[in-house]
């Protein structure tokens, strides 16, 4: 395959790519714009939200031979915005142009069973698990693995496809239920909390990780992140060079993001990356010298990870389809966002998604003060102002 790795800074302005509409295909053309670049989406849906941003929307599948011909023969860089995305079709694109990151990265993040051997392989530590592909595999001991969470090892996010088991009963129930799909089985540990790290590698080889967030899940989405994390300088320390290990190893270039258990004892376990901007990442847009979606921007262009230094502590909170009272239905109206944008240090994100639905991700609010759990605080109160003004307040805890 011809290696289109550019030996020179790609600059405005050259076209770029991204396949993926959504909101972090947003945020990219967004970033890549106001760099001075033009952008081209590929996207299925004809209300895909990074269409209001690029100069061109290519509406077809990911897979569609002429769009992505189009995309080659026109676009200096191409990248990604989710690891679902063909990832033979990143391949193919690869013999004609530079594409990051590789086809090949996506399709490892694409499979658990794939992502936790190769974290294994390259010696980083993860929860004991168990593949489990076909129904013999199930005649296996699997003691060792219980408590456990069944997990399949394709397609699933946001806690879908996910199972928790006690017993070997339960185990087999669930890989039914789970359709007998290839799964992951992976043993429970001691969680204290949960941390993500980001880290931009430049076609040099060079590197920038982004302060690590501290991440709480809500029914399996991720609700709040909060920087600086609470954990100690020691574990933000290992997650951030396992973080550098995992892209190195990848032969990356690119923005990758890491989950991390932190134990109890404050070891580390490896949860699973994502090759691409994350969630957890959007606390960047306000409060870091450059975003994650202006690293990917210049890592794809050939160009030196910017400064990931954190300006002031912050808290992002996620803005669901649930504040908005009457999600789902015609009777659907836009919530009040007046307390959140009067706040002098308060930033709200809209994503621009034509209809609101319970649990679909809508926007996000990035609070930013002296303090990042006092803004998480407040952050969240806000939030729930307008969870309980939809008529969807959460139990108390």
């Amino acid at each position: 395959m011809p290696d289109h790795t550019p030996t020179s800074p790609i600059l405005p302005p050259a076209m770029l790519g991204i396949l993926g509409g959504g909101q972090l295909g947003s945020m990219f053309a967004t970033a890549a714009k106001t760099m001075g670049y033009g952008v081209t989406v590929l996207d299925p849906d004809a209300n895909a939200p990074a269409a209001r941003f690029a100069d061109r929307h290519l509406c077809a599948a990911f897979d569609d031979a002429a769009a992505l011909a189009d995309m080659a023969n026109t676009c200096a860089a191409i990248t990604t915005e989710f690891e679902n995305v063909n990832a033979n079709s990143m391949i193919w694109l690869a013999q004609h142009t530079f594409v990051s990151p590789r086809g090949e990265c996506v399709a490892i993040a694409q499979d658990r069973i794939r992502e936790k051997t190769f974290f294994r392989d390259a010696g980083l530590p993860t929860a004991p698990f168990l593949a489990l592909e076909k129904p013999s595999d199930l005649d296996a001991d699997v003691s060792a693995y219980l408590p456990g969470i069944l997990k399949t090892a394709r397609l699933g996010y946001d806690g879908k496809g996910q199972v928790r088991v006690k017993t070997r009963d339960e185990l087999v129930t669930a890989w039914h239920d789970l359709k007998q799909q290839a799964c992951v089985l992976e043993k429970m540990m001691p969680l204290k909390t949960e941390v993500s790290a980001i880290v931009t590698r430049g076609v040099d080889g060079n590197t920038a990780v982004f302060p690590v967030a501290e991440n709480h899940h809500y029914q399996g989405i991720l609700d709040v992140s909060i920087v600086p994390a609470n954990v100690t300088q020691d574990v933000a320390t290992r997650a951030a060079a396992a973080a550098k290990t995992v892209a190195s190893s990848l032969g990356y270039v690119g923005v990758l993001a890491i989950e991390f258990f932190v134990l109890a004892d404050d070891s580390l376990v490896v949860n699973e990356m994502a090759p691409r901007p994350h969630n957890s990442g959007h606390y960047t847009l306000d409060a870091t010298t450059v975003s994650q979606f202006q690293q990917q921007v210049r890592a794809m262009c050939g160009l030196t990870p910017g400064d990931a230094s954190l300006l002031k502590p912050v808290a992002m909170v996620n803005l669901l389809g649930d504040v908005w009272p009457g999600a789902g239905t015609a009777d659907c109206v836009e919530p009040d966002w007046s307390a959140m944008q009067q706040e002098p240090a308060g930033f709200l994100h809209l994503y621009g998604k034509k209809e609101a639905r319970v649990a679909r991700k809508m926007g996000h609010y990035n609070l930013l003060g002296d303090d990042a759990n006092t803004v998480a605080r407040r952050a969240g109160q806000l939030r729930d102002q307008l969870l309980a003004s939809a008529g969807r307040a959460r139990p108390v805890e």
